[in-house]
């Protein structure tokens, strides 16, 4: 502005100073600079605040900004128009700005550790752009720069502004985290898909070794198969042929020594067998070709036939031996009767083995049963999971089968008396002697087998039922075995659908106990119960009465169970005085009138006798005879353990029963002490009576390459009345079986040379159907003329030593119709025979 008066104008616009400004100045007119004019008019005009070009600020001599704001009369509306603007003004507001200042304090802000340089630009005029802030001509690092525009508010003027680092800056962490990051990333997931297909190719070639290495097994399968097959064919053959003639042998006239010698090679050869047996049902198990049966049997004749294979062993041993089967378990089941033979015999043979003094005794009750009363707590030694046993039972130690303490006290003779007492009260069906629940499917049984012998130690607990494992070397050396009966047994108990666990104290003794399913065998079922091979107990006892003498809870019930079997009635007292004082009537003890009807028989324990006893008895009996309390002296019966015992009869004692007690047995001393040995013969349909019967008179073609066996085939064959003819190979069979035939049955071996016996069978098969066709379509041949039958079938029954599960699907799919393996006995004889001849007989 010039430093001289304002000339007269329209208008002016002083300025009222807030602060002390230049002496000199007295006033100052913003009207009379031309560009301050202009400022001002535009700023009424507008209504907004309106800046000046850049000047050197008086006094700093920087360059600054003048904003100036116009200042309106209150009521002026926002929308008002120019000339109601400039009507309405009342002055102007302004201030000076130094933009230096403004600008570097901003940058202090902003730029924090670096240094940025900026320039600001007034760019109103742009080609002619005014610096309003920094250096002249520009410098620092130039290769990042930013520029902006900045506004002030006054939409007439444009400004700018550059900024720059004032040297290089460095590089930042994100600068190399970043790419770092991402590399890493991508190298990671290269290596992951790289990984994955490698697994991919790996996975890949390890499928092809696994399945090379399954065809490998299968034929390892196969091959061990096969190896079974002959090595239990080429023992077994000459083991066929060894017990077969020392069968034939027995059935001569042989001295004593003889036949001891033949009967003792003779158990020898049959452990040689079993021992077989066990090696096979192992390796058949192991590859899992062992299958469960399911045909009807009777589970008390196969307990039966259990006890007495070990009966020599246990009167030599003097120990009470004895089974037990509860009412409720039903007569017929439908199982398989030769693995529960074989878990049962596997069981008490061990105990007879590792017991020298006690007892063994073995019973049967449903599962759910026993389990209602076996509140006794067995607290360790299950299974051998702990290395100490405590028993508590709620029993005293004496109340067993033989006296003496067993391992588990839950079979207390206070638990066998609950269940005897639940098997009276509960009602049972008419059918079949089972329970009244015997609309249910299966039975479930619990199986005990419990000694006093020797105990299993709690260190070989844990390894009991390991194959070939024994507790100690000792062992095999003291008792002999191979260690794989409990394996086996365990293996066969989980087929049936059981589980197997034992308790077992040293030097008190082992118990034994597993569950089995099995099927109720019903009308429903078709089961023929005619070949379930059951022993026939006579029916000539019904009726009698019996008082037994044992002062032994539960002997004496084991005891009445095989009486009661035979339809006797039992009263058990403890002592023979109670016996005198109840035919005195002196006590109510005893029915009345049991000597009234049929004849009453006595049986007295061995340990209970004695010769004061047999003389008092003897005198007081026949005292009551001549006083009239009895019509006849009873038949007295000792019971004994061992020989020993045997020899404590007397005068009195009509007959001795050695112990362990069968129904059969008790049945045939009965009939021979009272006079009734005549009804014995017809009392017995089964055995050797039975094989005569299907076999007398049936022509029976036996074929087998060895000579041997051929002997002892067609000898037992012949022994049960059958006409026997032999051919050595299988053409020699297909020659003589050339239709029209006069053969009822085909033994046929299995492995023989040129032809073996299935390529036999499928050609006999092949001819039969041919003939079969030619009768229905009536094309007789002039052999044929005169021969009636119209349907060609011979019952051929594979015999081999080879008794592996693979042969016998071979056998029934070449057409055979069962299966005898050697060396076949009189019962598995009648097991084959019987489901073909008996339409037959």
């Amino acid at each position: 502005m010039k430093r001289e008066p304002s000339p007269v104008q329209d208008e002016y616009a002083p300025v009222i100073y807030s602060q002390e400004t230049v002496s000199y100045i007295e006033a100052l007119d913003m009207m009379s600079g031309e560009e301050d004019r202009e400022n001002i008019l535009r700023a009424r005009a507008s209504g907004k605040a309106v800046l000046t070009s850049p000047f050197r600020l008086l006094g700093s001599n920087q360059l600054g900004v003048v904003l100036t704001f116009p200042v309106y009369r209150a009521g002026l509306p926002a929308d008002a128009m120019e000339e109601e603007r400039i009507e309405a003004t009342a002055g102007y507001l302004g201030g000076a700005f130094d933009v230096e200042s403004l600008v570097e304090n901003l940058l202090r802000q902003l730029a924090g550790n670096q240094d940025i340089m900026v320039n600001v630009y007034d760019v109103t005029n742009t080609s002619e752009p005014l610096i309003m802030y920094g250096p002249q001509f520009p410098d620092g690092y130039m290769s990042l720069s930013h520029i902006s525009m900045l506004d002030f508010g006054d939409p007439f003027r444009r400004h700018q502004m550059k900024c720059r680092y004032s040297k290089k800056p460095p590089i930042p962490l994100s600068a190399i985290s970043t790419p770092s990051g991402v590399f890493v990333i991508c190298m990671l997931a290269g290596y992951i898909l790289y990984a994955a297909w490698n697994r991919y190719d790996n996975v890949k070639e390890d499928c092809r070794k696994m399945e090379e290495l399954k065809k490998q097994a299968e034929a390892a399968d196969v091959a061990k198969s096969q190896f079974l097959a002959t090595v239990s064919h080429e023992i077994r053959t000459p083991m066929n042929g060894v017990l077969g003639m020392l069968d034939m042998l027995l059935d001569t006239n042989l001295n004593l020594t003889q036949k001891d010698y033949a009967q003792t090679a003779q158990v020898c050869g049959k452990a040689l067998i079993s021992l077989i047996n066990e090696v096979l049902d192992r390796a058949k198990i192991e590859a899992g070709r062992l299958e469960i049966e399911s045909v009807p049997f009777d589970l008390r004749t196969v307990l039966d036939d259990v006890i007495s294979l070990f009966s020599a062993k246990s009167r030599e041993k003097g120990i009470e031996l004895a089974v037990y089967v509860s009412d409720r378990v039903p007569k017929i089941l439908m199982g398989d009767p030769g693995r529960i033979r074989q878990i049962i015999t596997n069981l008490v043979g061990n105990s007879v083995k590792f017991t020298e003094r006690g007892h063994i005794f073995v019973h049967v009750h449903l599962a759910e049963h026993s389990n209602m009363f076996m509140d006794a707590k067995v607290e360790g030694g299950l299974n051998g999971l702990s290395g100490e046993a405590k028993v508590t039972s709620i029993s005293t130690a004496l109340d067993t089968l033989s006296g003496l303490e067993a391992a588990d006290g839950r079979n207390s003779w206070e638990n066998f008396k609950l269940s005897l007492s639940y098997e009276q009260t509960w009602p049972y069906s008419s059918e079949n002697g089972s329970p009244y629940d015997n609309h249910a499917d299966k039975v479930t049984l619990m199986v005990t087998v419990e000694d006093t012998g020797i105990g299993i130690p709690f260190h070989a607990q844990n390894r009991v039922f390991t194959p070939f494992m024994q507790a100690d070397s000792s062992t095999s050396r003291n008792y002999g075995g191979t260690g794989i009966g409990l394996s086996i047994s365990k293996c066969l108990v989980e087929l049936m659908g059981g589980q197997i666990n034992f308790v077992s104290r040293p030097h008190i003794g082992s118990t034994f106990t597993f569950t089995a399913v099995f099927q109720r065998c019903s009308k429903n079922t078709g089961c023929d119960t005619k070949r379930t091979l059951s022993e026939s107990l006579p029916t000539c006892f019904g009726g009698m009465r019996a008082i037994l003498v044992d002062r032994r809870p539960v002997r004496g019930a084991v005891t009445r169970y095989h009486l009661q079997r035979l339809g006797i009635c039992v009263e058990c007292v403890s002592t023979i005085n109670e016996v005198l004082n109840a035919t005195r009537g002196q006590n109510g003890s005893l029915r009345s009138g049991i000597y009234s009807n049929k004849p009453c028989i006595l049986l007295i324990e061995h340990d209970t006798w004695g010769t004061k006893v047999d003389v008092c008895l003897r005198d007081q009996l026949l005292q009551l005879k001549e006083n009239g309390c009895i019509p006849e002296m009873p038949k007295v019966v000792l019971l004994a353990t061992s020989e020993s015992d045997k020899m404590k009869g007397g005068s009195n004692v009509g007959t001795v029963i050695m112990k362990p007690l069968r129904a059969s047995t008790v049945a045939a001393c009965f009939q021979e002490v009272l006079g009734m040995g005549k009804q014995q013969s017809r009392d017995r349909p089964k055995g050797s009576a039975s094989l005569n019967g299907l076999l007398d008179g049936k022509n029976i073609l036996v074929v087998d390459d060895n000579k041997v066996n051929l002997r002892v085939a067609a000898g037992v064959l012949k022994k049960y009345g059958a006409k026997v003819e032999c051919a050595e190979s299988g053409r020699d069979a297909l020659s003589l079986l050339q239709l029209p035939h006069k053969f009822d049955a085909c033994f046929m071996d299995v492995q023989m040379p040129e032809m073996d016996g299935f390529e036999a069978t499928r050609q006999i098969r092949m001819m039969e159907s041919q003939a079969s066709e030619k009768n229905r379509n009536g094309e007789r041949t002039v052999a044929e003329e005169g021969f009636s039958k119209a349907e060609w079938h011979l019952p051929i029954l594979a015999m081999t030593a080879d008794v592996i599960q693979a042969t016998y699907e071979e056998c029934t799919k070449c057409g055979m119709d069962g299966y005898v393996s050697k060396p076949f006995e009189e019962v598995q004889l009648f097991q084959a025979v019987a489901k073909f001849l008996v339409k037959l007989s």
